[in-house]
């Protein structure tokens, strides 16, 4: 799906200085299968009131980390950030996971909704339905699952009796992570960030649902508590 082509383009000139905008539990297995993309050519600009891609992925220094540049002239242009015509019916504040076409919705309001293009693992496509965002974390541990640690056994020192992998650049977590709960329990299914931005828009080895570190602070910063979720495979398929 394209963006809203009646939507009127900014130059990168016009909102070059604009930034992106904006535990306990962690994901038992987020670890990923790095594999770059083919080169497709990505748009310049975005649409009203946003900043220009290069400045939207640019480098970012967020709580005490400093956050590389995407390389997005090596990205997939349909997975960078973009606002698009809501294609999903849903109140404005839901979040909405296709995993059939790879893209997380957020649903705005008044016939838009904010796109970001994300990758998934196996754990992404085991769990379907409608949840809640019961909290979010930013630089959240990751504590591998014991199979993982079985198969990995140098990942034994981020076991969670050791206490977990610390926050960082190299947490598969990446910058922030929204913990889904549905009915009160625990999906173990999260939203979250992710230092390989080439696992966009594929699903690879491990993991739930990815986005890059610029994409999830952005969502994270729009996203309230107990935001609703609806994860399915196909648009309307609900």
């Amino acid at each position: 799906m394209s963006a809203d082509a009646s939507i009127p383009r900014l130059t990168r000139r016009g909102f070059l200085g604009l930034a992106a905008v904006g535990g306990a539990f962690a994901l038992s297995a987020c670890a990923t299968v790095d594999q770059g993309p083919a080169y497709i050519e990505p748009p310049e600009d975005l649409g009203p009131s946003f900043g220009s891609y290069v400045t939207m992925y640019g480098p970012m220094y967020d709580e005490g980390f400093e956050i590389p540049a995407v390389p997005i002239e090596r990205m997939d242009a349909q997975f960078l950030r973009q606002v698009v015509r809501d294609p999903t019916g849903e109140p404005a504040g839901t979040i909405v996971v296709d995993t059939s076409s790879h893209f997380l919705y957020l649903v705005l309001g008044g016939g838009q909704a904010m796109r970001y293009g994300v990758g998934l693992g196996r754990a992404g496509f085991e769990w379907a339905g409608r949840a809640n965002v019961q909290w979010k974390q930013k630089w959240p541990k990751w504590t591998p699952p014991k199979e993982m640690i079985a198969r990995q056994p140098e990942l034994a020192k981020y076991s969670e009796e050791n206490g977990g992998m610390p926050p960082g650049l190299d947490n598969p977590l990446g910058a922030r992570a929204l913990y889904i709960f549905q009915n009160g329990e625990d999906t173990l299914y999260r939203v979250h960030g992710s230092p390989e931005w080439s696992s966009i828009g594929k699903s690879v080895s491990s993991g739930c649902v990815r986005l890059m570190n610029q994409d999830i602070i952005d969502l994270y910063d729009r996203v309230p508590g107990q935001a609703p979720i609806l994860v399915t495979s196909g648009i309307g398929m609900s």
